[in-house]
């Protein structure tokens, strides 16, 4: 610390460069995609492989579990963390398939603000939609980035409109598509008054692009672009300029406006202008409401919560990481804090900072980071640490399982390992595990959000455990979780159409076949009270 620098002077300025945010997107947005441009421009990749470039086994640097890169997809969060301009970067990288919509919202509660990603071609689809609105029940700052320009898509006047209709949202583009006879090749920046050109070259987007600056009334544009083109670009932005809506920060970080960018990010056109403007509007971390009331960045006393847990980042240790936003204070490494759930005191050791599944070792962190801290175990999703110990983070709730399959074990000799895989993967959040009450070992009933989940599930029991396993599927797809006395609980769990088992702490949840039998129990079974979450 500099002489004459108070800590609190250093807390306020560590929290004001921090941005920490999360991208949402349909599947095939470019996603990975962009995230890996992101890393390449904040320098912390020097060469981009994307993910269609297989033939040269270049995987996104995000995508670090096998079988992400078998697939092509992202089915868990990283956490990507580096700086640029000044400010110091987390990007929450989430998963884009449906199937691991609980691992997203988790993500996004630990996030400032969130970039939506939209297909210039498709505009708003189904699964933006439904990320959309997460984002906007918690008031997150939205800020759009409008990919693939490269290919012919929507006019961008259409798009936007389209995605003011249908997201109820005011649309402000900061950077507008530059085209030349047709062809995207650049972005107007309306904050700076710049043009900038792109030009291509033979590395199909692995560095970052080689740039012309311009401004739109240099002569040379107009000779460049050629006099429709410029005339088209010319008319946009004074149309933009009169009947758009005008850029005000106060309703950003309401969720009421999002600001809208252009580019490409196979190409890399537009990613550079994007970056260092959303990094420029985007807020720093934020209070966070606790039981005590809101907790606020520059207090001076560390606090955090659990978002994420993961086993097996190196399969060679066997270890497990508790990702750990941090809210307030400052963190220092091997420090005591308070698990407020339990009471107890712990100490935080080994703390890391990560790029996807490298780490490196940290000293420090600040309001906005995410750190990574071994757990044995005393750790779970939504868990508060704080040196105070005096309040809790509201928690983060889980989503009802839609889908249920009995999770048989190939190997009864390697039953021990199975179990170890099913609880480790439940406390992840990868899926949730059930039993009944049937003699001998119980047999245990795996429910999850969406499908996929279960591949995911055998995959890591079979890899990272050596305990493969088969899931065989079941008819009940409405769970629901009852509290009252067990008189009441056993006669509701014994009518038609239904199955009654028990959560890993031991509550009694009923599993109905259809809607129509859930529909009956909730008007005639009053004796009970039907949760939709574990109360």
């Amino acid at each position: 610390m500099d002489p004459g620098v108070t800590f609190s002077d250093e807390l306020a300025r560590a929290v004001a460069r921090r941005r920490t945010f999360a991208i949402i997107s349909h599947p095939d947005a470019g996603k990975t995609t962009l995230t890996e441009k992101l890393l390449l421009y904040g320098g912390a990749i020097h060469l981009a492989g994307a993910v269609k470039a297989r033939r040269a086994q270049r995987h996104a640097v995000s995508d670090w579990m096998q079988l992400e890169q078998e697939r092509g997809i992202s089915v868990t969060s990283s956490v990507l963390q580096f700086g640029f301009a000044g400010y110091q970067v987390n990007l929450l990288d989430t998963p884009g398939h449906e199937d691991f919509s609980e691992d997203t919202y988790r993500t996004l509660v630990a996030a400032d603000s969130a970039v939506m990603l939209l297909d210039n071609r498709k505009g708003v689809e189904g699964r933006t939609r439904q990320l959309f609105d997460v984002c906007k029940r918690r008031r997150t700052p939205i800020f759009t980035f409008v990919n693939k320009c490269d290919r012919a898509g929507e006019d961008p006047l259409k798009l936007i409109s389209d995605v003011e209709a249908d997201l109820g949202i005011a649309c402000h583009p900061i950077t507008w598509p530059v085209f030349r006879d047709g062809v995207f090749s650049g972005v107007y920046d309306r904050r700076l008054g710049e043009v900038h050109l792109f030009e291509r070259d033979g590395e199909h987007g692995a560095r970052e692009a080689i740039v012309r600056v311009a401004s739109l009334e240099d002569s040379r544009l107009r000779d460049v672009l050629g006099e429709r083109s410029h005339a088209l670009l010319v008319h946009d932005i004074q149309l933009l300029d009169a009947a758009g809506h005008p850029f005000d920060a106060d309703a950003v970080d309401a969720g009421a406006l999002t600001p809208v960018f252009f580019g490409s990010a196979l190409t890399n056109f537009g990613v550079e202008p994007f970056l260092r403007e959303f990094l420029a509007l985007a807020p720093p971390p934020r209070a966070r409401e606790s039981s005590a009331g809101p907790v606020e960045p520059t207090d001076p006393l560390f606090s955090g919560f659990v978002f994420k847990i993961q086993a097996n980042m190196d399969p060679k240790h066997r270890d497990r990481i508790a990702f750990v936003r941090v809210c307030s204070g400052r963190f220092v490494a091997d420090m005591q804090v308070r698990h407020v759930r339990s009471g107890r005191m712990m100490r935080l050791a080994h703390p890391q900072q990560f790029l996807a599944r490298e780490r490196s070792g940290i000293e420090e962190a600040w309001p906005g980071d995410v750190i990574g801290v071994l757990d044995r175990g005393n750790l779970r999703i939504g868990d508060t640490l704080s040196e105070s110990g005096d309040f809790e983070f509201a928690g983060i709730p889980r989503f009802a399982p839609e889908h249920f399959a009995r999770a048989i074990p190939a190997d009864p000799l390697r039953r021990k390992q199975f179990d170890t895989g099913l609880r480790e993967l439940t406390e992840e959040g990868a899926a949730q595990v059930f039993y009944g009450e049937t003699g001998g070992a119980p047999m245990p009933i795996v429910g999850t959000v969406g499908m996929l989940q279960f591949d995911v599930m055998q995959f890591r029991l079979e890899h990272e455990y050596g305990a493969p396993c088969r899931f065989e599927r079941m008819t009940y797809r409405f769970p629901r979780w009852v509290t009252g006395s067990r008189e009441d609980i056993e006669r509701v769990a014994t009518g038609r159409g239904r199955m009654r088992l028990y959560d890993i702490k031991g509550n009694p949840l009923i599993l109905f076949e259809d809607a129509w039998h859930l529909q009956r129990a909730l008007q005639q079974d009053t004796g009970v009270t039907f949760h939709e979450v574990a109360p």
